[in-house]
């Protein structure tokens, strides 16, 4: 946990300053808009992902140091050939857990986030799921389990394997030549992104595209058909704590729904999208049909409220910053009230980006909660040792956060809907 908490306090700056680097290389050289909230929304998925990690907010059904104990049939002694092996078994497992959940509904909902950004860009990357508490999958480390590779081996591999999977989430990067045959490229992703039927649920490797082409999942981006972006159902919200369970929530309202006791079970287990015929009459959703003309989510924002975002954004990283630094000193159980804390901050900023007028109950509810730990504790999990007047700070910023989240809905928000309301009765006349 501390070590996973050290890492990623290298990792995220290096992340925001390369997401940073690309927007502005698309908007300076390549003429294109600023897209923040989609771009913001991307990374505060990022913030609720790495917390649910270093937490450790999941559990194993067949833990992978079971396998090696009781499986292994020969072990590796090559130092080389051991990490070698377990990047290996580790873009396998990739592959098979990636394509099952592009194949299965109850499975979609943990990679669903994923492909949620109508965008394709390196902030989208960091779009990683917190809807998965029980791991079914670590059976697909078998190969490395046979072999008896080390459970540390597997721990120290896999951040490398998922950091590795970052750069190839962009637009700006063309065909690599006889690396397209070899690894997962640019290109390839963008298929796997896209929601044309050509290329949807194609290309599901993370590193070698070799297992596309073995298990016929495979698919070249096409010259005359560019790439369209997102989830056939959109989302429709720059909430990525909604996001996360969104698909999940229709799986369960569609199975109460349903008259089929048998729809109502095999549900979780179909394919995809598949909802029952009796539901899908009496409670239609919106399906992207024509890829190549709906509307994109992007509900208007000013300057202003971008900039608030932004502060909202970094005071979050800073946050998160000091958590991950100093996660032994602050112990259990505050690790899990600190972490449920930020949660609470990307979800009501987020709603606030959503142009929700309850964004500011959840803020003052957050608020409050901040302030009170301050006043409980005399302290911020320990900040004022390191800090002296890092508790003002943080106190300051909780009042002025509730003062200014007000005015945006007041005076922004709630004037657009009022001029949206007299125009529908205009309408209506």
């Amino acid at each position: 946990m501390e070590t996973y908490g050290k890492i990623l306090n290298i990792a995220m700056p290096v992340f925001l300053a390369l997401v940073l680097l690309e927007k502005l290389y698309g908007w300076a050289i390549r003429k294109e808009s600023f897209k923040t909230m989609d771009m913001l929304s991307s990374m505060s998925s990022g913030f609720t992902n790495i917390i649910k990690d270093v937490l450790g907010l999941s559990v194993s059904i067949i833990t992978y140091d079971y396998m090696v104990k009781h499986w292994a049939i020969y072990k590796v002694e090559s130092t080389i050939w051991v990490y070698i092996i377990a990047f290996i078994a580790l873009d396998f497992s990739g592959y098979w857990i990636h394509r099952l959940s592009h194949q299965i509904n109850f499975f979609w909902n943990k990679h669903a986030i994923h492909h949620s950004s109508e965008e394709f860009n390196l902030a989208c990357a960091l779009r990683q799921s917190i809807s998965s508490f029980v791991n079914l999958f670590t059976v697909f480390l078998l190969p490395a389990a046979l072999l008896g590779v080390d459970s540390k081996v597997i721990a120290i591999v896999a951040p490398l394997h998922l950091f590795a999977q970052f750069w190839y989430h962009t637009v700006y990067i063309g065909k690599l030549g006889f690396l397209e045959k070899i690894i997962v490229t640019p290109s390839h992703h963008r298929v796997h992104h896209a929601i044309n039927p050509e290329y949807l649920d194609k290309n599901h490797a993370q590193i070698f595209i070799i297992w596309d082409k073995l298990f016929g999942t495979f698919q070249e981006e096409l010259p005359n058909i560019p790439p369209v972006y997102g989830i056939t159902r959109p989302v429709s919200t720059w909430n990525p704590i909604k996001i996360n369970f969104q698909h999940l929530w229709l799986l369960m309202q569609d199975a109460y729904h349903t008259a089929s006791w048998r729809d109502k079970l095999r549900i979780w287990f179909m394919p995809t999208g598949w909802r029952p015929t009796d539901v899908t009459e009496k409670y239609p959703v919106f399906k992207i049909e024509d890829p190549y003309h709906f509307e994109k989510y992007a509900p208007k924002s000013s300057l202003l409220m971008q900039t608030w975002i932004w502060v909202q954004f970094i005071f979050t990283f800073a946050l998160i910053s000091y958590f991950f630094a100093n996660l032994s000193a602050i112990g259990s159980p505050g690790i899990f009230i600190y972490g449920g804390f930020v949660f609470l901050i990307v979800f009501s900023y987020s709603e606030l980006m959503d142009r929700n007028p309850y964004a500011l109950l959840y803020e003052i509810l957050k608020n409050l909660a901040g302030l009170f730990i301050i006043y409980y504790t005399g302290n911020w999990f320990g900040i004022s040792t390191q800090i002296p007047w890092a508790v003002y700070a943080i106190s300051s910023y909780f009042i002025l956060s509730t003062l200014v989240t007000a005015y945006f809905v007041f005076y922004d928000i709630r004037k657009d809907l009022t001029v949206a309301k007299v125009t529908l009765q205009e309408v209506a006349q």
